[in-house]
């Protein structure tokens, strides 16, 4: 029903840009100039009817599932990696300043961090003809997540403080107020998403048009030209950690146009979670507990990489 939807939306897109295209590429831009700004152009509705969505599920939804996440320690990372898959600003933000109160566990803080899609789920939906990805990128994720979140809290027992007071900073990307229930976000924060999102799309593929086909890219962001494969993981993972959405945005480009492999793109997209780490830094009280986290998140991203390098063709 999600394709078909996105197709029929396609169609239409394709009928709202056919003056737009045929302006672009008589203006006399170089090719790689004008592939980049019509690629660009042409994911603007569908980025906006995802934001929509999402904007929609994080006002009503949000605020049950960060207390059911605080009442059911056990399932923490579960529940964490469920709704962390459906991108919203402000979810590892949250995390971050419930495990910093300690109200949620550390497996539970980390399964979030490796679920969060941040802007991949989103630019995927996007490309109607790259929409097939999106279904092993949430699934990989979500085994993934999983798995290290009860494995870590089986290692590191963290201790819950039921009665701590729940602190949670007022903004997450965009400026957005991730605590406000105003109606008018609705609309509003989807279109300022959609505009920074396209922002980033559109520099992003001009440089990957310019540069993809340069032999030192090549040579080190493809499987035929890099000589040591297992390192393109460890690359991308430690890129990860910038926390920007940008970040995940070029990792979501890149995978799509081909110059890195899944592998390489899922490592970067485990370990990138966005503001949660800037949060985090800023409100744990134990700078060696916060080394510890960003750590191990790295470590499980690079590993998951690592392993996909060989497993996916």
């Amino acid at each position: 029903m999600i394709i078909n939807f996105l197709n029929k939306l396609n169609g239409l897109n394709e009928w709202l840009f056919h003056g737009f295209d045929s302006f672009v590429e008589n203006f006399g831009f170089p090719e790689w100039i004008a592939d980049a700004i019509i690629d660009s152009f042409h994911i603007l509705p569908f980025l906006f009817v995802v934001f929509v969505f999402i904007e929609l599920f994080e006002y009503y939804y949000a605020h049950k599932i960060n207390h059911f996440m605080k009442e059911t320690e056990k399932a923490g990372p579960v529940i964490g990696s469920l709704a962390s898959i459906v991108p919203q600003c402000g979810f590892s933000i949250i995390a971050s300043s419930l495990y910093s109160g300690r109200l949620i566990t550390k497996g539970t803080l980390i399964a979030i961090y490796l679920a969060t899609s941040d802007e991949a789920i989103p630019v995927l939906l996007a490309r109607p003809d790259k929409v097939w990805l999106v279904v092993p990128v949430i699934t990989v994720k979500l085994v993934v997540a999983i798995i290290a979140g009860y494995l870590i809290d089986f290692i590191f027992k963290t201790k819950i403080d039921k009665d701590a007071v729940e602190e949670i900073p007022d903004e997450g990307c965009c400026k957005h107020d991730i605590l406000s229930g105003s109606k008018n976000n609705l609309w509003l924060h989807p279109l300022v998403h959609t505009v920074n999102v396209f922002a980033f799309v559109l520099v992003i593929t001009l440089f990957l048009n310019y540069f993809v086909t340069d032999s030192v890219i090549s040579a080190f962001f493809t499987n035929t030209g890099f000589k040591y494969k297992i390192l393109e993981p460890v690359v991308t993972g430690i890129l990860g950690l910038i926390p920007n959405c940008a970040v995940s945005i070029a990792f979501t480009m890149m995978l799509i146009k081909g110059t890195i492999s899944f592998g390489a793109a899922m490592a970067g997209l485990c370990s990138n979670a966005g503001l949660g780490l800037l949060v985090l830094i800023r409100k744990n009280s134990s700078l060696k507990d916060t080394a510890l986290v960003i750590s191990m998140l790295l470590l499980i991203s690079i590993l998951c990489g690592i392993v996909l390098q060989f497993l996916w063709r």
